[in-house]
């Protein structure tokens, strides 16, 4: 019988955080995570969520703006 361990293995870093909310789109830099390597899921401390609304919800003034293109997806 084969033993099957379903661990997966988390290290720490710091991400690019995204979000649209109400029209928005909100780009946080240099947020620190754990990031699942198997999934590449994002983990956050109860701290670092607490600081991301607090800068979404104030609308705390950006380091700086951006441009980025849109794309709408059509069938080929």
């Amino acid at each position: 019988m084969t033993n099957i361990s379903n661990q997966e293995t988390y290290y720490e870093t710091t991400v690019t955080y995204t979000l649209e909310r109400e029209g928005k789109f909100y780009i946080i830099e240099n947020v620190p995570a754990r990031v699942c390597v198997e999934t590449g899921e994002r983990l956050f401390s109860p701290d670092t969520v607490e600081r991301l609304q607090q800068i979404i919800w104030n609308n705390e003034p950006p380091k700086k703006l951006i441009q980025t293109p849109v794309y709408e997806f059509s069938p080929v």
